[in-house]
């Protein structure tokens, strides 16, 4: 059993582009096989083989576990670095799922330029992987399983036993070598989904269907082969439907598309924009609002990500922070940090007003006499003629000397505030929060 690992490793690496290896080492029973194997290779060694382990800092054990890789990989005289993260949930999330963002945040940091990370997902992973994305309804792209190798930070993220080894044959070269690893308890606690199916429902297929797994891998295959061409369809249509300047989407062109590449162009956008993807129901929601009428700008909301339907287009972003409608702050032109994230300056950020301004947000029925204009106007009919998008008007600040309104961020001044900034000399600059 060990020489089969050792044959598998050789002939992966042999077909691997060239360059450095580290090893994601949790030390756990995987991992501590693949990094003993590959440590026993010269062909490994020579490209500079190193471990990183993901300290979570979630159970009480996680600084002896940490300790343990160091002492494991000092015993290989491999070099091993300790990442150490903060497990932040976001909305919606659960704690499984927010350590795997930490781990590969910590990941994709650690990275060096052109390394290669390997990890040790094996044979019935993938089969796991494959089941929970059938039972999550996933298409294509999800039932095609872990891809084998992807860009990663700096480097590639590589996962050499996917396709050829098994669980089994890692636990078998873990006792023909008599190796110390870590047993984290969450692995045994079958109130996570992988876990029952790792420990109840996979063993059960495999009574009745001993050929299972393999028929679940020969599915991904198939899966990932459909996904792969289905990709170069929906990428050639995002090209076409995206515009790089506001880095929205042409609704009505992605409502006409098959569904086939309409989900998956839509993924791809999102988690371009470092968003979450939408559920089932609420893609199919989208979908209803493509047809708003003229006026309308529905919203769709989904854990950290909204997603808005305005001008015949898609526009999407993290959930903003609530904003209180009482905030209210004194300015003199210095860089002013907005409470939507945005920032609010003068075009020379060391010119200073002649007198303090209150800056705040809108609370609606405000009016303002623009410099030039005959009419007082309602800024409710201002913003929408400019068409400001719904999701700024809100933050939009508001620049008041007194009870008076003179200016309106950069869109609109009163003579009143152009004589302030033409006594500061420069005008006033606002960036919106992204």
């Amino acid at each position: 059993m060990s020489d089969t690992l050792r044959a598998h490793l050789c002939s992966a690496l042999a077909g691997a582009p060239p360059g450095p290896l580290c090893v994601a080492y949790s030390g756990g029973p995987d991992s501590s096989a693949l990094l003993h194997a590959l440590a026993r290779l010269p062909e490994a060694r020579v490209r500079g083989l190193r471990a990183l382990h993901v300290d979570h800092g979630l159970h009480a054990d996680s600084a002896a576990w940490a300790r343990h890789c160091r002492r494991f990989c000092a015993s290989l005289d491999l070099p091993c670095e300790v990442a150490r993260v903060q497990v932040e949930r976001r909305r919606g999330e659960g704690l499984e799922a927010a350590a795997r963002h930490a781990r590969y945040a910590a990941f994709a940091t650690h990275l060096r330029p052109g390394e290669a990370l390997l990890l040790a997902h094996h044979r019935d992973d993938q089969a796991e992987t494959v089941l929970l994305k059938l039972l999550r309804g996933a298409g294509p792209e999800g039932l095609g399983g872990m891809r084998e190798g992807r860009p990663l930070g700096s480097g590639q993220l590589w996962r050499p036993l996917l396709h050829g080894i098994s669980r089994a044959q890692l636990r078998d070269y873990i006792a023909v070598h008599r190796l110390d690893c870590i047993d984290d308890p969450a692995n045994a606690d079958t109130r996570l989904v992988r876990n029952q199916l790792r420990h109840e429902i996979l063993p059960r297929l495999a009574a009745h269907w001993p050929q299972a797994v393999d028929s679940i891998l020969h599915s991904a295959r198939l899966n990932r082969a459909a996904a792969e061409a289905l990709r170069e369809q929906w990428l050639a249509a995002f090209d076409a439907l995206h515009d790089d300047a506001s880095g929205s989407l042409d609704a009505s062109g992605w409502l006409a598309l098959l569904p086939a590449l309409r989900a998956p162009l839509l993924d791809h956008w999102l988690h371009a924009r470092g968003l979450a993807a939408p559920t089932t129901a609420q893609r199919a929601q989208i979908e209803r609002q493509c047809a708003a009428r003229p006026g309308q700008s529905p919203c769709i909301r989904w854990r950290d990500t909204e997603l808005h339907v305005w001008k015949g287009r898609l526009w999407a972003r993290a959930l903003p922070l609530p904003l209180d409608p009482a905030w209210r702050t004194d300015w003199l032109g210095e860089p002013l940090a907005l409470p939507d994230g945005g920032r609010l300056t003068l075009h020379d950020q060391h010119a200073r007003l002649p007198t303090s301004l209150s800056v705040c947000l809108r609370r609606g029925g405000e009016r303002i006499k623009p410099a030039g204009d005959v009419h007082t106007r309602e800024l409710r009919d201002l913003l929408q003629q400019a068409g400001l998008p719904p999701w700024q008007r809100r933050a939009c600040p508001l620049l008041y000397e007194n009870d008076a309104l003179v200016a309106v961020a950069d869109r609109w001044i009163s003579a009143r505030g152009r004589q302030l900034f033409e006594a500061a000399g420069s005008l006033p600059c606002w960036q919106p929060g992204s």
